[in-house]
């Protein structure tokens, strides 16, 4: 059972979500009102309760801080009538999504009313199928970047007042600056407002915390656009020459295979190029980068915040070392060894920690580095691909190939069976695991 779960009160639920728009009573309907005035407990925050405050003859509860505090409160209150007011659809970026992680949903009855998206696209008369719908609210705004793309459409709900001259700020830093910005403020309510410019004039005085910013990308000729194809180019990342090339980047990423909600270690990862590349591949996937040298871990974070995946975890440490200091947390659904991978034990500890059926990625280009591959390839079996690539440059006054230096590269699968423990088992002692 979760949280606030009881059995013998499964028959009726005891707590009610009311989604209220800008517009407050007047845009409930009878059932919401009736939870409302007959609620023992109405919690929400201060705008919502004060809307609905004719309405409420229970005791109002505005949200404490910090939230999770207040959330155990609701959890605490379970069987009695209890009503949290929401912001629109309570399951669309809304507080629904924490209270079902501990009530059951069967013990929950929500009434939404339409988000902020859904308003902002009648108003605009936009495909909300065919719309980017991104919340900012409490985000860094880097989460624009992978979406800006001549033509698309973004609705963006933003933290206050300040947030769409902040997003026109990054919209015309990053060569976006023809961009239009639409900005629809407390819509639904009497304060409503939408202002429509551009990027690269925006001027907005005295905006509303509560808006949504419409975006139709417009890009310039120097704008930094993220291909949506694996191996993007190596001049859009910043590194010192330790950065896994394009082309071997997308064999590499394809031999990882990313699927929905994986988890990836990317160990010695120079730029992070393979970890953020993986991140970009579907908003679900997570990473950790783990870099010895303190200035390129510094640079992979601020690589990660360009390429808009600023929840990349940057761990600074050598392997095999640093991986004993993520025992206990999720194993990886996925290891890649661009870095390090020839120090004595740090293969073994990388395919140690390595969750059955998970996925190890090994590339070479040192004769060290080959020799530990071929060792674990014919102790584990997998596979092995030499990939050799050469780029035209000029040779006097023609034209002719130079080799880059050829990668090996093992690819391998752990078997179900090889693994003795289970995920979040403790890996402290992974070091002395052979390959």
């Amino acid at each position: 059972m979760r949280d606030g779960e009881n059995a013998s009160l499964t028959a009726k639920p005891w707590l009610t979500i009311v989604g209220l728009g800008e517009d407050g009573l007047a845009g409930l309907g009878d059932e919401a009102k009736q939870a409302i005035a007959s609620a023992r407990l109405v919690f929400g925050g201060a705008r919502h309760l004060a809307l609905a405050a004719s309405l409420i003859t229970g005791e109002s509860c505005p949200w404490s801080s910090p939230f999770e505090t207040a959330i155990d409160v609701v959890v605490a209150m379970a069987g009695m009538p209890v009503v949290v007011l929401a912001s629109g659809d309570p399951f669309f970026h809304g507080v629904g999504v924490t209270l079902s992680r501990r009530i059951d949903p069967a013990q929950m009855r929500v009434l939404p009313a339409p988000s902020a998206f859904s308003l902002a696209a009648a108003r605009l008369g936009w495909a909300l199928q065919d719309v980017v719908c991104l919340s900012l609210h409490g985000r860094p705004l880097d989460l624009l970047r992978p979406h800006l793309h001549a033509g698309t459409r973004i609705l963006a709900l933003t933290s206050d007042g300040d947030g769409p001259g902040a997003v026109s700020a990054l919209l015309r830093d990053s060569g976006f600056g023809a961009s239009g910005v639409i900005v629809l403020e407390a819509m639904g309510g009497p304060q409503e407002r939408v202002t429509r410019q551009t990027a690269a004039l925006f001027d907005l005085a005295d905006g509303h915390s509560l808006n949504v910013c419409a975006i139709e990308v417009i890009a310039g000729a120097e704008a930094r656009i993220l291909a949506l194809s694996p191996g993007l180019a190596d001049d859009l990342f910043e590194h010192d020459g330790q950065i896994t090339k394009r082309e071997v980047r997308a064999l590499t990423l394809s031999a990882l295979s990313p699927r929905r909600g994986e988890w990836l270690w990317d160990i010695g990862a120079g730029a992070g190029s393979i970890a953020i590349e993986w991140m970009l591949a579907d908003p679900s996937l997570e990473a950790i980068a783990i870099e010895a040298h303190p200035e390129r871990a510094t640079r992979i974070g601020r690589n990660a915040r360009a390429f808009g995946v600023p929840s990349l975890r940057v761990v600074e440490g050598k392997a095999p070392e640093v991986l004993a200091s993520l025992a206990g947390q999720r194993r990886p659904d996925a290891i890649f060894v661009g870095g390090g991978g020839s120090e004595p034990g740090a293969m073994a500890a990388a395919l140690a920690a390595l969750r059955p059926g998970g996925r190890l990625v090994a590339n070479a280009v040192t004769t060290e580095m080959e020799a530990v591959l071929l060792a674990c390839h014919a102790e584990n079996g997998g596979s092995l691909t030499r990939i050799d690539i050469a780029r035209a440059a000029p040779v006097g006054t023609m034209t002719g190939w130079r080799p880059a230096m050829p990668v090996t590269q093992w690819a391998f699968t752990k078997p179900l069976a090889d693994a003795p423990g289970r995920d979040g088992e403790d890996l402290g002692n992974m070091q002395g695991v052979p390959a």
